[in-house]
């Protein structure tokens, strides 16, 4: 299934919550924090006013609360506005 986000919509795959911390503790799956950081997957194509500062493949930082989850293809997904990420990484 190939998914599109439509206006300033973003596709976002989120990167992987911590397994342990810096000392080297495990943290268990109940104790993981929502990561809110993750990887640009689609772009819708913007509004005619403004366009798009963000493209497929940045790394970018977002709301801990941003976006919807969806699944396609048993892939965990969040879309969300452009305007819910707050920085690319470069």
């Amino acid at each position: 299934m190939n998914v599109t986000p439509l206006g300033d919509r973003v596709l976002v795959e989120p990167a992987s919550a911590e397994q342990t911390t810096a000392g080297g503790i495990i943290i268990p799956d109940t104790a993981k924090e929502k990561p809110a950081r993750g990887t640009v997957v689609a772009v819708g194509p913007g509004k005619p006013e403004e366009p798009m500062n963000v493209k497929v493949g940045d790394v970018v930082l977002y709301g801990k609360y941003s976006g919807t989850e969806l699944t396609v293809e048993s892939s965990n997904l969040l879309i969300m506005k452009e305007s819910d990420i707050y920085a690319t990484l470069n």
